[in-house]
């Protein structure tokens, strides 16, 4: 059994994913075993990126190239390789992640010490500021706000994403964005991992919720994460209509809690 396995799944973001690996790799303590699993749902024949990346990821012994070879969508890529793991923890990692220190070492060692299932650290942009990645229970509202109105109701907006809380300590949050997770391996592949039936977006939402049910999910400062945010389904009017499709499904699921 490994100390901790990490998957991340990649779209033809072979060098974002590149620049992850080599971080952790640099970073992680050579003590703690490690297996770091890419599920690439590129979908795509064989061309020059995808060979190169696949002879870069072949440098680490610890690190498995897997063909999806459809795109599967985000919790379901991760999920392709969760009955394989064989680990005590489990990272769901985004390819745009960035360690700067010993994360793993940090976390593991905390969720050691503490009952908790699933462990978020202290994300930050490039430039050090905090990314208001925790929030408050997902309502309706707080939805329409974000996606309708995003320069008005400045208050809710910030009850939303708990700026109201104290982030120099340690706590629990009722949902933490899914770029840099990390979870009991048992307890992921009991609750099986993400529900698939989200494609893209709040599927950490969902699995937040789902392990607050048993345990509990907690933000620890002690350790900061770079994560390159680039907020896509604000771009796009394709990946906004899955991300709108996905809130339907999700208040269908819980319930339409509205403020």
């Amino acid at each position: 059994m490994t100390d901790i396995s990490v998957s991340i799944v990649a779209y033809r973001n072979y060098e974002d994913i590149k620049a992850a690996i080599e971080s952790i790799e640099t970073y992680t303590n050579k003590e703690i075993t490690k297996k770091i699993y890419i599920v690439d749902n590129s979908a795509q024949p064989e061309n020059e990126a995808r060979a190169q990346f696949i002879a870069f990821v072949s440098q680490w012994e610890d690190v498995q190239y897997v063909d999806a070879k459809e795109n599967l969508g985000f919790g379901k890529g991760h999920n392709y390789v969760l009955s394989d793991l064989d680990s005590k923890y489990h990272a769901i990692v985004n390819p745009d992640i960035l360690l700067v220190e010993d994360s793993f070492q940090t976390i593991l060692s905390y969720m050691e010490q503490e009952d908790v299932g699933m462990v978020v650290p202290k994300l930050i942009y490039e430039d050090g500021e905090m990314i208001k990645a925790y929030r408050r229970e997902v309502t309706i509202w707080d939805m329409f706000i974000r996606f309708c109105c995003p320069g008005m109701f400045g208050k809710r907006k910030a009850y939303h994403t708990m700026d109201d809380c104290d982030f120099s300590k340690a706590m629990d949050v009722p949902f933490a964005q899914g770029s840099f997770l990390v979870a009991r391996t048992h307890l992921l592949q009991e609750l099986g991992g993400f529900d698939d039936r989200f494609f893209m977006y709040m599927e950490d939402a969902d699995l937040c919720k789902r392990i607050n049910q048993v345990s509990v999910v907690r933000y620890l400062p002690d350790t900061s994460v770079i994560h390159k945010w680039e907020r896509g389904s604000h771009k796009s009017s394709k990946l906004m209509k899955i991300h709108i499709q996905s809130m339907i499904r999700y208040f269908k699921k819980w319930g339409c809690k509205f403020v």
